[in-house]
């Protein structure tokens, strides 16, 4: 699954509503007083009149953990550990975030990115931080430990541990900061929370047809994704406790998985977990359920507890009966084949954008057009399309405000970086998708046959900005395909703050440049799926900086690796184009490859040079690697502007065929 993960460290992080916590926090400590945020503000406007309706105002206190426990016990920030029986939901009906951060508790290296080191005890000054995924960013969130109490009771999510332990508290604090209000909170997605918690792409699994649930969540939990669920939905719209023991409408974790024998047969059972922290099931393999007599008692003592902490056991039948989707977050897609849960390769395209209502003219896209191609070899259900979108004070019940189709571009319109008016018309229809949409996501599964297509995004009502992320399902183990590389972003010209702008700062140092050894990564890891073999050397690498380097400090700065980048699309179209049938580009196509690159025009060759060049930059069997012409034609542009500048008439120099071999080959 997700091969090729990188640590969020690594990401930019954007300031939410501009706070710097190191400033604040430096700040509090040194006037003696805990922080009080005015950008959250300890009044019912953070609350929300929904959730406090009906309820005595006069009552309500906000307060720090130290004045709430009054001296009993010490607050702390994590005990012995954080975990999904450190929660307990409150007033707020979100179970949905809350169900994906227990899931989340069983990534402890997921969510220590999100919860950070922090405490009470350590120069404490009532501020905390947490981290949330926004649209391709990580954003910081700052809080103080004001919390909401209602006649002595916590209003929203509850500490356990002795009531000693607040970091489920405050960070659904800065959740709903994050969104508004605590009211915002009260009912949403279990995918927007997800998504919200990882970065990563959700996989809705229907339960109505036949899979292997118990391989699916092993195999899935093993890759490090996150598993939640959802009880059937009501005809009112209103969750409701049912007889037995689970909560219509509500979310739950996923936690495990098991294939049991008893003394008569096998049964298959998974374990889930309510955010409530109590209420369980009362069915087939509950906690009092004398179907525990029935197994082996190592087994019995390997998965049963009698705990009333909100988690338990039942038959994958009875889950399939009271439950309508499962939900798997990972980095990539998740791929399934008869309910298994196999290893892929995905390639991702990302491209962070605006988009404003009217943005078509009599139905013809303008602007937001995005080309993909999709090679050879490829299985069915090969292609995810997904949007996340930003939107200020986002309700529940408020409509996605995207539409998103995807066209196959027919072979005459293939050259166009983008596609014309005449492309667009009353009688070509969308390719159909499986769709599954949120308040805050959209995703469109494909199964698309080898071409070259086009996806369009347009706005319904309002300005929106949003993320687009497009999913390629490699081929795996075809030989034949050794060599086709492929670029994860097949767009001819990015936008500002693009997909471009967005992997830079993944992989530059400190969010300022990158070296030699950082392009390296960064190439190998977002641009190429191949075998090891065909990836970017170090030297190469190096190369590459020299020629890109316009302030030759031996790194390249963003605008540095922006000319780059869109050297590189150049490259991907040139090498795309030119491979045969086979996927293999030949060493006797490289005349085609400097005739078609866009930024070598004016350049031309010999064939004797050709003929060096065939022995320079192909392997023995003929054959040409991505990296091997990119660096190539980045020499060959280099070249050609060094002279162009130093000739006296502007036209440039004229060398002879040794000349031009010792540069070309040598440097």
């Amino acid at each position: 699954m997700a091969h090729n993960q990188e640590p969020l460290a690594k990401t930019p992080v954007i300031k939410f509503n501009g706070q710097d916590f190191t400033s604040l926090w430096d700040s509090c400590l040194s006037r003696g007083l805990p922080f009080e945020d005015e950008t959250f503000p300890a009044e019912p406007s953070s609350i929300g009149l929904q959730l406090l309706q009906g309820k005595d105002l006069s009552s309500l206190r906000w307060m720090r953990p130290k004045d709430i426990l009054n001296g009993k016990s010490e607050p702390h920030f994590i005990l012995e550990g954080a975990s999904r029986f450190d929660i307990q939901q409150g007033e707020a009906g979100d179970c949905w975030f809350l169900a994906a951060l227990g899931s989340l508790t069983l990534n402890q290296q997921h969510l220590q990115k999100i919860l950070m080191d922090q405490s009470f005890s350590h120069q404490y000054a009532g501020i905390f931080r947490f981290r949330f995924w926004q649209c391709g960013q990580w954003v910081e969130v700052v809080v103080d430990d004001r919390l909401p109490v209602l006649k002595k009771e916590y209003l929203f999510v509850r500490p356990c541990s002795n009531n000693q332990e607040f970091w489920p508290c405050l960070l659904e604090k800065a959740y709903a900061k994050f969104h508004g209000s605590y009211a915002n909170l009260h009912y949403g997605f279990l995918p927007d929370a997800l998504v919200d918690l990882t970065g990563g792409v959700v996989t809705n699994i229907d339960l109505t047809f036949p899979s292997d649930l118990v391989t699916m969540v092993k195999t899935a939990a093993k890759a490090g994704s996150l598993i939640t669920c959802a009880t059937l939905a009501e005809p009112t719209g209103v969750a409701r406790s049912l007889k037995n023991g689970l909560v219509s409408q509500h979310a739950y974790t996923v936690t495990g998985a098991e294939r049991i024998q008893t003394w008569r047969n096998w049964e298959d059972l998974i374990r889930l977990w309510n955010p409530w922290g109590r209420t369980e099931w009362r069915g087939r393999w509950s906690d009092k359920s004398l179907e525990w007599q029935k197994i082996p008692d190592q087994q019995r003592r390997q998965l049963y507890e009698n705990k009333e902490d909100g988690e338990f056991w039942m038959s994958c039948q009875d889950f399939r009966d009271n439950f309508s989707c499962l939900h798997i977050c990972n980095q990539f897609p998740v791929s399934l084949n008869q309910g298994n849960v196999p290893h892929g390769r995905w390639s991702q395209m990302m491209f962070k954008n605006s988009e404003t209502p009217g943005n078509t003219a009599e139905g013809i896209p303008r602007d937001t057009q995005y080309i993909f191609s999709v090679p050879e070899g490829m299985e069915s259900n090969n292609a995810i399309m997904s949007i996340n979108v930003i939107l200020q004070n986002l309700k529940a019940k408020d409509k996605f405000p995207l539409s998103l189709n995807v066209f196959k571009v027919d072979p005459q319109f293939q050259h166009y970086q983008k596609l014309p008016p005449t492309f667009f018309s009353k009688f070509r229809n969308a390719i159909e998708g499986i769709v599954s949409k949120t308040r805050g996501s959209l995703t469109k599964r494909y199964s698309l046959s080898p071409g070259t297509y086009v996806a369009v995004t347009s706005a319904h009502s309002e300005a929106v900005d949003f993320l687009l992320r497009i999913f390629l399902k490699m081929p795996d183990g075809d030989r034949n395909l050794d060599n086709n590389f492929n670029l994860t972003a097949l767009k001819g010209s990015l936008p500002k703050n693009s997909s471009q702008e967005i992997i830079f700062y993944k992989y530059a140092q400190q969010g300022l440049n990158l070296d030699a050894a950082q392009l390296q990564s960064l190439l190998n890891q977002e641009l190429l799926t191949g075998t090891p073999g065909h990836t970017f050397s170090l030297d190469e690498c190096r190369s590459i900086v020299a020629l890109m380097d316009l302030k030759v400090n031996g790194r390249l700065e963003q605008e540095e690796f922006a000319r780059l980048w869109g050297r590189l699309i150049h490259c991907q179209r040139v090498f795309q184009n030119i491979q045969n049938h086979s996927g293999v580009f030949l060493s006797s196509d490289l005349w085609k490859a400097v005739r078609d690159a866009g930024f070598l025009a004016g350049i031309s060759i010999s064939s004797e040079l050709l003929d060096l060049m065939t022995l320079r930059y192909g392997d023995n069997s003929g054959r040409v690697s991505f990296p091997s012409l990119v660096c190539l034609l980045l020499r060959l542009e280099a070249m050609a502007k060094t002279f162009q500048n130093l000739s006296k008439d502007g036209k440039g120099l004229y060398l002879t065929e040794m000349e031009w071999m010792n540069l070309v080959m040598y440097n």
